[in-house]
């Protein structure tokens, strides 16, 4: 009875968010390239929520912005003026202001990666974008992104020569092209590009940038399938102690923190409300099933001949099972939505009714 009495919903879902927000943590990576050389399609074709037309700018030094949007967990930096006269004041702004985040004792504060960008028309790789590549690899990995790319005709190898200090270089198109001869060329190369990026970025920062890009799902799928092993494994550990009736509530907030932790790693816009519809669609669809299934394990524990450890073993099985079957519905039911949706977010409402539809199917399956 102390046990019920304690559990709250609200508390659980607040923590749940608090917590997933904080290990899913935010990501910056600078942007540099000479105007047209098409940076702004790319954070667009790669990235979640339209950023560069949508998201909110501000200056931090003469020549570079930050651009972020609400639910995001990404900052872009993009650095202009490589093709003014003055390039060098240009490239000594962006030193300081790297070198001064680089000093902060809050990684978060760092620039994680940074995307210097190179039009495969140009054919030439200018001082400017030299200067800027040594010194930017002085604090982050460089990764010299090709963009437009139609046509190599060694381009690129010319390109890793002249930028020895570059982690990659890759061609990539970011937007679907169409030719005066009526040929179509399609986008190329954006999930190498993701995968290289995911490469270098910091440990603790992949499900950030995991989150944020919307062209690999099977990214976001692959660190939330961990996410529900390590729930199911809480789960199985709290129901085989061998107190009776106290798995029952106390697997609850594991299980809320799980969807709260595949919700940030597919870079949802998650709050209390968004956290509460999803867990009220578990309570109208499968949340009385998973209550009373609960309590028939907790009752084993209370059979002659079977045992407390015993019983306790038995609910741990199927604490798991209930807590993967949520889980791994759940990452159905998003991946569906965000295929749907080109990789973008769809609505809490429209996850809440996939979510519940892709448990019933799997219920019912078994």
């Amino acid at each position: 009875m102390a046990i019920a009495e304690s559990f709250n919903i609200a508390d659980s879902v607040k923590n749940a968010l608090r917590n997933a927000l904080k290990e899913r943590g935010h990501v910056n990576i600078l942007i540099a390239g000479r105007s047209g050389v098409g940076k702004s399609t790319l954070v667009n074709a790669i990235f979640q929520g339209n950023l560069a037309t949508t998201g909110q700018g501000r200056p931090v030094t003469q020549n570079t912005r930050e651009i972020k949007k609400e639910g995001v967990p990404l900052s872009i930096f993009d650095t202009r003026g490589l093709e003014m006269a003055d390039f060098s004041k240009t490239v000594g702004d962006v030193r300081s202001f790297v070198s001064e985040r680089a000093r902060n004792t809050d990684p978060k504060q760092h620039i994680h990666v940074a995307w210097v960008c190179i039009a495969e028309d140009l054919r030439r790789v200018e001082p400017a974008e030299e200067e800027l590549v040594k010194m930017l690899s002085e604090y982050m990995p460089v990764i010299v992104v090709i963009t437009k790319a139609r046509t190599d005709g060694g381009f690129r190898a010319e390109v890793q020569q002249i930028l020895p200090n570059a982690k990659n270089v890759i061609r990539v198109r970011a937007a679907q092209e169409e030719l005066d001869e009526g040929f179509v060329l399609p986008p190329m190369n954006l999930r190498e590009l993701v995968d290289l990026t995911m490469q270098v970025v910091p440990e603790g920062l992949k499900r950030a940038f995991t989150a944020a890009q919307k062209v690999d799902i099977n990214l976001k799928k692959t660190q939330s399938h961990t996410i529900v092993l390590t729930a199911a494994a809480s789960a199985a550990g709290i129901a085989a102690a061998p107190i009776p009736f106290s798995d029952a509530i106390a697997i609850v907030p594991i299980q809320i923190g799980m969807l709260a932790g595949i919700s940030a790693t597919f870079g949802l816009s998650i709050d209390e409300s968004f956290l509460t519809t999803i867990v009220g669609s578990l309570v109208a669809g499968a949340g009385g099933t998973l209550a009373g299934r609960a309590i028939v394990s907790s009752l084993l524990k209370f059979v002659p001949g079977v045992g407390s450890i015993a019983g306790g073993a038995l609910a741990a099985t199927t604490a798991a099972a209930l807590t993967t079957a949520f889980g791994e519905a759940y990452i159905a039911a998003l991946e569906m939505l965000f295929v749907d949706n080109n990789g973008e977010p769809p609505t809490p409402e429209e996850v809440a009714e996939a979510f519940k539809k892709k448990y019933s199917q799997r219920a019912i399956a078994k």
